[in-house]
């Protein structure tokens, strides 16, 4: 029994250790989330997936020396704005930070939820089960959130090359593809169809999703400045956002102000961006756009 016993153990040690040292490979080709719980920040910006691809944190910093941020972007399913967002920012940003940066993109689907419904998608998200955001390898996510064989982790790890979705240190998803005009209409066509057909339709602008936007724009006003940042679809998803919620700009800014925050919409800059698949700003496009956020803000503290 007693060398049973031994055997089971040297087992399950040598399984452990196998465990511990393929999780060390997490990087930004795990998931398109992973390195999102690895280190806290204290220049923070959120939003969806138009904010992970558009918002890059090296062209920030470039324009505010002394400031590193961190792109806690997720996507529309896992980070649309609600208690479980604000949770996890709270989890997220180092416990003393003052004078930080909070850019906090804004679109009229992410305050939305389904209709009438009392459940939200984003309770069944790694923001919803994660404690700890500042361990790197961070096992407590690869056992909750990482649904595939590990040994994927090290035979897929960045020093092989990156990912087409690449998850940077500071959270920026980068997304390579092939942004010719065929390509580009095709994958516009499968966007606009969607948010026409199934979002618009099932959606609506949700007032419990509003609250806990504007509580996080408080919580945030206690550690520095925020800034709201509408960017655009393209414009065909544009189109569908004006009719499924008119009034949104209006209503960004009655929030910015009521909050002491500054709200920038550049969709009337749309036509001057190239588009992945007519919703997500290109990377080229992301550095531009980065640069107008940074030089707007610089605008704000200059009055």
């Amino acid at each position: 029994m007693k060398k049973f016993l031994f055997k089971i153990s040297l087992y399950i040690i040598g399984l452990i250790t196998v465990f511990l040292f393929l999780g060390s490979y997490g990087d930004g080709n795990t998931d398109d989330n992973y390195l999102q719980f690895v280190r806290q920040g204290d220049n923070i910006i959120m939003g969806d997936s138009r904010g992970a691809q558009a918002i890059i944190p090296d062209t920030l910093e470039k324009n505010f020396p002394g400031h590193v941020f961190d792109n806690f972007s997720l996507n529309i399913t896992y980070s649309p704005y609600g208690e479980i967002y604000l949770k996890g920012l709270k989890r997220k940003i180092k416990p003393n930070t003052k004078n930080g940066i909070f850019i906090l993109t804004v679109d009229p689907w992410n305050v939305s939820n389904a209709k009438n419904s009392k459940s939200f998608p984003e309770e069944h998200s790694a923001l919803n089960n994660m404690w700890f955001y500042n361990l790197n390898p961070n096992y407590e996510y690869l056992v909750k959130n990482y649904h595939k064989s590990w040994f994927l982790i090290y035979r897929d790890r960045a020093a092989q090359g990156k990912s087409n979705t690449f998850l940077h240190d500071n959270g920026w998803l980068e997304v390579t593809v092939d942004v010719s005009p065929e390509k580009v209409a095709e994958r516009e066509m499968e966007k606009v169809t969607f948010y026409r057909d199934v979002m618009a339709t099932s959606q609506e602008i949700s007032p419990v999703r509003l609250k806990y936007f504007e509580e996080t724009i408080q919580f945030l006003n206690q550690h520095g400045k925020v800034y709201l940042v509408r960017i655009p679809g393209g414009v065909k998803v544009n189109e569908i956002e004006q009719k499924y919620a008119p009034h949104f700009n209006q209503l960004m800014k009655e929030i910015a102000q009521r909050n002491h925050a500054s709200y920038f919409d550049f969709c009337p800059l749309v036509k001057s961006y190239t588009f992945t698949d007519g919703n997500h700003l290109y990377k080229e496009s992301g550095k531009i756009l980065t640069k107008q956020i940074a030089d707007s803000i610089k605008k704000v503290q200059k009055l």
